[in-house]
């Protein structure tokens, strides 16, 4: 049954308000996707605070184009869906789908998206995927800082003991 005007109108407004509310937004490419495969990956994503929704690409550029960006740019082919949300860790989005993007070999995959209010291509997009959750990057960087004082201690510690012998 075909929407009225009213209807894609609310479609688009909804579609803006989740991506300009979003900590980061990825649009993704699903093709002969399962029904189990997406409740999984829907699952998932509910799980890590994001929303998932499918919707027809006129309306998808009509909401990006709404917000100021150039929809032409983003090459919506097939069947597309956007995940929203992120809330701390801004990458998760793009994580979380790369991840099943794994699993779905040819079957799902990024095509782009917007990140800190700026349309990025699918290659981009696929960096951002790549880069650890926040704790990882917070526990990285704890180790970094106390990597060279453990050293030091163990150095000073032999110092030490070579000069009691």
């Amino acid at each position: 049954m075909a929407k009225t005007k009213e209807q894609k109108q609310e479609i688009i407004t909804k579609l803006e308000n989740a991506m300009k509310g979003a900590a980061s937004t990825v649009f993704v490419h699903f093709n002969k996707v399962t029904v189990a495969e997406e409740s999984a990956m829907r699952r998932d994503l509910r799980k890590d605070g994001l929303g998932y929704t499918v919707a027809k690409k006129t309306l998808i550029r009509r909401a990006l184009e709404a917000m100021g960006h150039n929809s032409s740019e983003l090459p919506l082919e097939g069947e597309i869906a956007i995940a929203y949300g992120g809330g701390d860790d801004v990458t998760i989005a793009a994580r979380t789908l790369h991840e099943f993007g794994k699993k779905l070999t040819d079957r799902l995959s990024i095509v782009g998206g917007i990140f800190e209010g700026k349309l990025l291509g699918a290659a981009e997009m696929r960096e951002i995927a790549t880069i650890p959750p926040l704790q990882s990057l917070r526990a990285m960087f704890a180790q970094l800082v106390n990597s060279p004082r453990q050293r030091f201690a163990v150095v000073l510690s032999k110092v030490a003991e070579t000069k009691t012998n």
